[in-house]
């Protein structure tokens, strides 16, 4: 996210606008990527409410949340660029109201990754995550980025 101390991330959380919904897609590409045609938009609140179901010691994914929402409300998948966004949006919302906090960091990215648009970034999180007892590890060599390692031991299940 960009100008984010000018934003108002807590308003932008409860913006619904024209969502929960489901859109039926005539893609054949993205039919055949994600598994069907129904795609489902799950308004900005409901990644903050899920994130915070996370546990202590535990973590989730992006990709756990969307299938969790698509399973919920009879969907193929959810809508994959949104997610992104309003798991930014939930992140910056619990740092800007500082008391009652999203436990954010523990939502990961897809195969375990560190989120470096989180408030302070890919450090913050790993020192939240170190704190909860994750080792962090690093991978590559140019552009290097960080992993839980065997995150899928910790993973919470949705249900």
């Amino acid at each position: 996210m960009a100008n984010e101390s000018s934003k108002d991330f807590n308003a932008m959380l409860h913006d619904g606008k024209d969502m929960p919904r489901i859109q039926i897609i005539s893609d054949a590409r993205s039919i055949e990527k994600y598994g069907g045609n129904r795609m489902y938009f799950a308004p900005p609140i409901d990644y903050d409410h899920a994130m915070r179901r996370v546990p202590f010691g535990r973590v989730t994914t992006v990709g756990a949340i969307r299938e969790y929402f698509a399973l919920q409300n009879g969907a193929d998948f959810t809508e994959p660029i949104t997610a992104g966004v309003f798991v930014s949006i939930a992140a910056w919302a619990s740092a800007q109201r500082g008391a009652d906090e999203t436990p954010y960091w523990r939502t990961l990215k897809a195969g375990g990754e560190l989120n470096e648009k989180y408030p302070g970034g890919v450090q913050a999180q790993r020192e939240k995550l170190a704190a909860e007892g994750h080792e962090i590890v690093a991978r590559g060599r140019a552009s290097i980025r960080y992993y839980v390692k065997d995150y899928e031991k910790s993973l919470f299940t949705f249900d």
